[in-house]
């Protein structure tokens, strides 16, 4: 597994947010999110990222995650005073010396379309561009777990589509499992071997929209139920 959540619990003031929630992510696999806003999400990707500890206050219950994580958010978060390269190997130099995390970096670089712009400084790039450096910065540790926080929700639609074609490149090359928090309906199904639904602080339902290709056809009856799921109202014209 690349993940393992038992009967976790955590509040905050008095109020729950997660409710004795258990969730398993397996090797390789691709599972999305979605809640609605406060619902927890990222409460939970927080604790898998160890950003927060099971044994913090208003926390209990069991979190596993076994081998390496990574996270790319909804902003990139690149360092302004560090060329692209140097943010993508950020802490390699410690472990592989600084030579070899260049190469390394180069190379994360070239797998997401951004060799040309390796020295170039961070406020120069597009909202795409940035969000590929972010991927490489997640990915050049080969880590067994991928967590993803609404990473292209400030993109364009068109760079939205580019940068999920490409992610599923990514996830097909190394094969990390991966829980992406999204609060896009059509980018969960689209991209989710895997898509649940989290309410009232636990897993509320599950569904698998099958094998790829998948086209918006196929998947309207499934959109129609994860929405009302998620109380959206569904006209004709959705």
């Amino acid at each position: 597994m690349s993940a393992r959540v038992h009967g976790l619990v955590r509040e905050f003031g008095g109020r729950r947010i997660l409710d004795d929630l258990d969730l398993t992510i397996g090797d390789g696999e691709f599972v999305a999110l979605l809640g609605r806003s406060g619902s927890g999400k990222s409460t939970l990707l927080r604790l898998l990222a160890g950003l927060d500890s099971a044994g913090d206050t208003g926390v209990s219950g069991t979190v596993e995650v076994p081998g390496s994580v990574a996270v790319a958010f909804q902003e990139p978060r690149l360092l302004p005073w560090r060329v692209v390269r140097d943010n993508v190997s950020l802490g390699l130099h410690r472990d592989l010396g600084g030579d070899t995390a260049a190469r390394v970096a180069e190379r994360a670089l070239a797998e997401v379309g951004l060799t040309e712009r390796a020295d170039a400084w961070p406020l120069t790039l597009s909202g795409g561009e940035a969000q590929r450096a972010s991927l490489a910065r997640a990915l050049v540790r080969e880590p067994q777990l991928l967590l993803l926080d609404e990473p292209f929700g400030a993109l364009d639609a068109l760079t939205r589509i580019t940068m999920h074609r490409l992610v599923l490149d990514l996830w097909r090359r190394h094969r990390p499992g991966v829980l992406l928090v999204t609060h896009d309906v059509d980018e969960a199904l689209l991209l989710a071997d895997r898509v649940l639904v989290l309410a009232d602080g636990r897993i509320a339902a599950e569904h698998h929209p099958g094998d790829r290709p998948r086209d918006a056809d196929r998947l309207a009856p499934l959109r129609r139920t994860v929405l009302d799921e998620l109380g959206v109202e569904v006209t004709d014209a959705a």
